[in-house]
């Protein structure tokens, strides 16, 4: 009962129910109207009909009688007799014959087809008839089907008796009255199969409405199923469902179809985005927790040996503090970088954008690591245009990523070799390049080396050493400044780091420059 209760409060059912009952509504009032218009109808066109037939009745009736006072005798006959009170004449009676035949019987089977009666009254000063004969129908005049209809029409005429002008006293008008009642119709057999009909018709119809309703009620509700089963399936987490939207669908249909589309795109970036985010997090975690293990793995080896009496030996004591002082810096700098990485990518960080001289971010960048480059050999070289490079840029976070650049490619330079930072001015944007001629990258860990805590896979110290995350951070950079950082290097060819800031520069949200 619960169900067929649930189920009766559908959309779809309740629809279909309620277009079924207002067809149902109106074809009720036209079966319980039109039956009865239809009847009336019929009954005034068969009043009309039999008041026609009385009326032709009348005339045969007055040519009979105006034949009978003429025809077949020397002189006219009467139709009334001089008699106190006044009767019909015989020879008027006989012409004119009974109930059981003569000529008002056959006029009642030929032409009046309903019960007949004929009356004759001296004169309108005087209504009251003197004769009168009644002539009833025949029932097997009646086809199958017809019956007796409550009706009658009535045709008064006047009549002129000639034979009492022979009399000298004057020829008076006789009034003839001719009634027809209860004739053979088939307006009862008429209507009845008219509401017959009509009700096989709204049956029809009815049986039509519902298939109707049911095939209208599907098409209405189908975009609610197919948005039910989107939402469903959104829920279970396939967060790729969307609702598909037919060109024949209604404004409406589609807005709310398009709504939902939209609503579940979004809602996709944003799991996307927390997802990434969240692999991001475990990713950097373990990332973080491995690159600290290593240095304060050495502190605490170094710890142990001091405390066991390893301090006795001044010059053991000494390299120990050495070595000891190299972990602290190293977790110095991995805390800095970490800090760094991570304000990037949590989006704390805004640009400072200016449409400053890109050629004072090179010079600076260069002056601060000429010291290193000298005191390693390396010879550090600018090139940049005589005319000033103004591009849209945050002149702090471009010195970083030039710093890092320059940075990397001093530490992997070997004695004696050649660093180059150059800048191209160009009309679609400014390039930003850094070459050296050091040992190269190998082809199968370019793929890697802007990623987090990524350093090589190389024997060299220097490969080895630094937290891997410069590179990185370069590039979280550069694309918040919705450019783009690419890497060229081959084994003792050295490596060529380009980065390209657009003219129109349509700048990243955090969420993006994360990528």
């Amino acid at each position: 009962m619960q169900l067929f209760n649930a189920f009766l409060r559908t959309y779809r059912v309740r629809l279909v129910l309620a277009f079924a009952l207002v067809v149902a509504v109106a074809l009720g009032l036209v079966l319980a109207t039109l039956p009865r218009l239809l009847d009336g109808y019929f009954q005034d066109q068969e009043r009309q009909s039999l008041q026609t037939r009385a009326d032709s009745v009348a005339v045969l009736v007055q040519e009979q009688l105006a034949i009978y006072q003429t025809l077949g005798t020397d002189s006219p006959r009467p139709i009334l007799v001089p008699t106190v009170p006044l009767s019909p004449s015989d020879s008027m009676v006989q012409a004119l014959g009974d109930a059981a035949g003569g000529y008002l019987a056959d006029l009642t089977r030929r032409i009046a087809l309903a019960d007949l009666t004929f009356s004759i009254a001296p004169s309108r000063a005087e209504p009251l008839p003197v004769y009168v004969l009644t002539i009833p129908l025949d029932p097997a005049v009646g086809a199958p089907g017809q019956q007796r209809e409550p009706i009658s029409a009535s045709q008064t005429i006047e009549i002129r008796d000639s034979w009492w002008s022979q009399t000298g006293l004057g020829a008076p008008m006789r009034l003839v009255t001719v009634t027809l009642s209860d004739p053979y119709t088939n307006r009862a057999q008429t209507t009845q199969t008219i509401a017959s009909v009509l009700l096989a018709a709204a049956s029809l119809a009815l049986i039509v409405a519902i298939v109707a309703a049911v095939l209208l009620a599907q098409r209405l509700t189908d975009p609610i199923r197919r948005l039910t089963q989107a939402s469903r399936s959104l829920a279970g987490g396939q967060l790729d469902s969307r609702v598909v939207v037919a060109p024949s669908e209604s404004p409406e249909v589609a807005e709310l179809a398009g709504a939902f589309n939209d609503m579940a795109d979004r809602l996709q970036q944003s799991i996307q985005i927390i997802s990434q985010d969240r692999d991001r997090s475990r990713e950097f975690l373990a990332d973080v927790s491995h690159e600290l293990r290593t240095p304060i793995a050495a502190l605490r080896t170094f710890n142990e040996l001091l405390r066991d009496g390893a301090s006795a030996d001044p010059q053991t004591r000494d390299e120990f503090l050495e070595q000891s002082a190299r972990q602290i810096e190293r977790l110095d700098w991995l805390s800095t970088n970490l800090l760094e990485l991570s304000k990037l990518d949590s989006g704390l960080v805004a640009l400072d954008l200016r449409p400053d001289d890109l050629r004072v971010a090179v010079e600076n960048a260069v002056e601060q690591a000429q010291p290193v480059a000298s005191r390693k050999g390396v010879e550090l070289v600018t090139k940049v245009p005589l005319v000033e490079v103004r591009q849209q840029h945050d002149p702090t976070r471009i010195g970083q990523v030039l710093s890092n650049l320059v940075g990397n490619a001093i530490k992997f330079t070997p004695p004696g070799g050649r660093v180059e930072v150059a800048l191209e001015d160009a009309p679609e944007g400014a390039e930003l390049s850094v070459t050296d001629n050091g040992a190269g990258i190998t082809a199968d860990e370019l793929p890697h080396v802007f990623e987090r805590f990524y350093r090589g896979t190389s024997s060299e110290a220097e490969r080895g050493a630094g937290s891997g995350l410069g590179l990185s951070i370069a590039k979280s950079i550069v694309d918040m400044h919705g450019g783009r950082i690419s890497i060229q290097s081959a084994p003792g060819s050295g490596t060529q780091i380009v980065v390209s800031l657009p003219r129109d520069m349509s700048i990243s949200s955090p969420g993006e420059a994360r990528g």
